[in-house]
């Protein structure tokens, strides 16, 4: 058996560079490959390196992967990113994430009141979210108040924060918040160029996550039996 039995934590910074080469003999041509992309995704292009760093931190904390957490919190301190800007990233990750769920409160109350709508996930839902307020104003208002806040620009501007919101609803898969997020980043004078890098970002980030995660598939196959 090639792992310690010491090991009582799921996640610890030494379990990577000791367990997650493991895997890649078995797959070589795969692992290359995605090293490659994840190479390119993190480029400077139509955005800077340090934006992308931003999106990242934000993306890892949509994941909730430690070890991207660790890991692009350290690049994008190298790159100037400043701890007001990072939590203000975390805010927006936040944001959208929740934000995700609540936007999916119009089909829960289409699905209470027995609509007979063949189309669940409607365009026009997105003008119904105010039909929340009318059920709980409160949390309605306190999650619009709490969107104001994150979304205002301080360390972060107006642009930037839309472009991390258009990565975390990529990583949600919430078709209201692609629409909302990328609509906001356009008319916060984002490019094509911008939203694709985005989008790119987000997607090493969610695809990074699961293989960051095989370390602890690794360590629970050498422990498997015990």
């Amino acid at each position: 058996m090639t792992v310690s039995a010491e090991q009582d934590s799921l996640y610890a910074r030494s379990y990577f560079p000791k367990y997650a080469p493991k895997f890649v003999p078995h797959a070589p041509e795969a692992f290359k490959a995605f090293g490659e992309f994840n190479k390119v995704a993190m480029q400077e292009g139509a955005l800077g390196a340090k934006l992308k760093e931003i999106i990242a931190i934000a993306s890892a904390h949509a994941t909730g992967c430690p070890y991207c957490i660790d890991l692009h919190v350290a690049a994008g301190r190298k790159l100037q990113a400043t701890k007001e800007e990072v939590v203000e990233a975390i805010g927006v990750s936040a944001l959208v994430k929740g934000g995700s769920a609540l936007y999916h409160g119009i089909n829960a109350l289409n699905a209470y009141e027995e609509s007979p709508a063949d189309d669940l996930y409607a365009r026009e839902n997105l003008t119904k979210l105010e039909a929340l307020e009318a059920v709980n104003e409160e949390l309605y208002t306190a999650f619009v108040s709490f969107g104001r806040e994150v979304l205002t620009p301080r360390s972060l501007g107006a642009k930037d924060k839309a472009l991390v919101a258009v990565a975390i609803a990529h990583i949600e898969g919430c078709a209201y918040s692609i629409e909302y997020y990328t609509k906001l980043a356009k008319s916060e004078g984002a490019s094509l160029a911008e939203l694709a890098e985005t989008i790119v970002v987000a997607g090493a980030l969610k695809a990074g996550s699961a293989m960051a995660h095989r370390v602890n598939a690794y360590i629970a196959y050498e422990r498997a039996g015990e």
